[in-house]
This record gives C-alpha cells, structure tokens and sequence, in this order.
C-alpha cells in the first residue's frame, strides 16, 4: 500500500539528526527567548489578523473554547504564520528519529502515523516539514494529525497546509487535551497546563501565554 512503499522510498535524513542534537533555544532565559522569536512582531502581526478574520476565530472559539489569542500565538511561534513550514521530507525525518533518536518509541508511533495519513491520502511521500516531520501552519506531529486533524474549511478533508483546517486541528488538540471553556491560560491558571501537550519546554509555554493575552487584549 501507499504507506508502505512511501517507508520503503525513506532516507536516511542527515538534516533531522543535526537539528534533533542542535536544540539549545530552550536553555534561553524567556526574555531572551520572546526576543529570539520574535514576540513583538508575532503579537502586532497576530491582532491584525485577529481583526481581518474576527468571525472565523470567533466561530473557533464557539466550537472549541479556545480563545484567539493562544490560536494566533501558536501559528505566529511556530511558522510565522505560515511563512515557512519546512523543507524537509516528512516520511524520512520521522523514519530517522524512529530509528535512531533518544526518544525512538515516541517518533516510532509518529512513524506508523506518517504511513497512515499517506495511505488516506492527507500527505504523500513526497510532503515536507520540519526537521522533526511536523507538518503545517501549526507544526502537527503525524501522529497528533493523524488524531486531531479536522476539516477547517468546509471541503471535506485534512489538509494541514490549510490555514483554516490547521487552526481548528489546534483548537481541537488544546479542547482535547483538557482546555476548559472560559478559564485563565496563564500560569497558575487552569489552561496553562494543557499548553505543556503542545510544547514540553517551559520558556515556550510562557511565551504563549504571554503573546495570547497580549493579541487577545
């Protein structure tokens, strides 16, 4: 089938073990973090585009709980809204990291998830990503796509390439993983804890919640 011979296509990927060796942005203080990443012209960027699609970020809000703020924060943090998702192949990062990485189960259920998405045909052998194979606007891992991916747009698939089915897959990961409707996302308050599902290191945690108020207000 398509996923198999989409694994039997991978490479080796030279690329996704450096930077997987590399990360040292989360050893940053998160002053220095927010300005290595550009806060200020996420959160700038972030409400203009709050305001030009109000209605579509408020119809997020309605089905999910999930205010714009955080929404807008995640994309701006992770692609800058968009401008760069990635240049390396998909099926190979996460075949690499599988095979030889400090955390082989976790990618290895990334991996069956890659193959899977292949064969229903929301990415093809030949998509690209980021180093560690996340795809889109927001930066899915296979696995989190293959389980929270929905249909933004209306046209009845997943294309996480997509603005629109990319931020509603992650305002249906945060819903997912405990985001109370309503309730505080910054530290100390209920939702702050679920943005740990969507990033492990704690500068990045606070920059969210800093640059979502900062949209939202």
């Amino acid at each position: 089938d398509a996923g198999i011979a989409a694994l039997m296509g991978s490479r080796y990927s030279k690329a996704t073990i450096s930077a997987d060796r590399g990360q040292k942005g989360f050893k940053y203080t998160l002053a220095k973090f927010m300005k290595v990443r550009g806060a200020d012209a996420i959160i700038a960027q972030g409400r203009k585009r709050k305001a030009k699609n109000a209605d579509f970020y408020a119809s997020l809000e309605r089905q999910y709980g999930v205010p714009a703020g955080i929404i807008l924060a995640i994309h701006g943090m992770e692609t800058g809204f968009g401008s760069f998702k990635g240049d390396t192949n998909v099926v190979s990062a996460i075949a690499t990291l599988a095979y030889d990485c400090r955390r082989s189960d976790f990618f290895t259920d990334h991996l069956i998830g890659a193959l899977m998405l292949v064969d229903q045909g929301t990415i093809t052998p030949k998509s690209v990503g980021a180093k560690h194979g996340e795809i889109g606007h927001t930066q899915f891992l296979p696995g989190n796509a293959l389980r929270y991916g929905v249909d933004g747009n209306g046209d009845g698939r997943v294309d996480l390439n997509d603005t629109a089915d990319a931020l509603a897959s992650t305002a249906n990961f945060l819903s997912a993983k405990g985001w109370r409707r309503g309730a505080g996302y910054q530290e100390g308050q209920p939702n702050f804890a679920v943005l740990k599902e969507w990033n492990a290191a704690s500068v990045y945690q606070q920059a969210l919640a800093i640059m979502g108020a900062k949209i939202d207000g």
